[in-house]
């Protein structure tokens, strides 16, 4: 018990050192607590009421924001998916009937994965229930005010989809 009493000590001190006055600390664990169970819920109505994974949900919703095909590196910027998970995802899509892939014109490396009419499909049957879920979780307990004040402030702290 000691031990564990010590390395939470330690810690406090760590942070103390580290942030002057905790600033922001209460705001960034409200954001990251906020995220996590707002994305497993998302996952869990997704699956129950369509059978899709979040993460494919955003691969085939961000092939359609791009007009149904985009170069793997692009879709791997845009997807939350990791790089190196995004072509298993691919793999499983494709093998699913709801993406395709091709060689890109004039660069036989790039590869350019592509929304089939499944897909489509696919993506209009799940876009109403993954929308209808963000709104009652998250737009429904926000007035306009507050979402305006939320989505300034993640603005200014969001990086350039390229770091992965």
């Amino acid at each position: 018990m000691q031990v564990r009493q010590d390395l939470a000590a330690h810690l406090d001190q760590l942070i103390d050192e580290t942030v002057p006055g905790r600033r922001g600390l209460e705001a960034w664990g409200a954001l990251l607590k906020a995220h996590a169970t707002l994305m497993r819920q998302l996952q869990t109505d997704l699956v129950s009421k369509t059978g899709m994974d979040l993460n494919d949900f955003d691969v085939i919703t961000q092939l359609a924001q791009a007009g149904g095909r985009l170069r793997m590196t692009d879709l791997a910027a845009r997807v939350f998916s990791s790089r190196s998970g995004l072509t298993r995802r691919i793999d499983r899509l494709v093998e699913e009937g709801l993406a395709g892939r091709t060689t890109a014109d004039g660069d036989a490396r790039g590869v350019v994965v592509t929304l089939t009419e499944a897909g489509v499909a696919r993506l209009t049957e799940t876009v109403p229930v993954h929308l209808r879920a963000v709104g009652e979780l998250f737009m429904a307990k926000l007035d306009d005010e507050e979402l305006a004040m939320l989505e300034s402030a993640l603005r200014k702290v969001t990086l350039e989809p390229t770091f992965g």
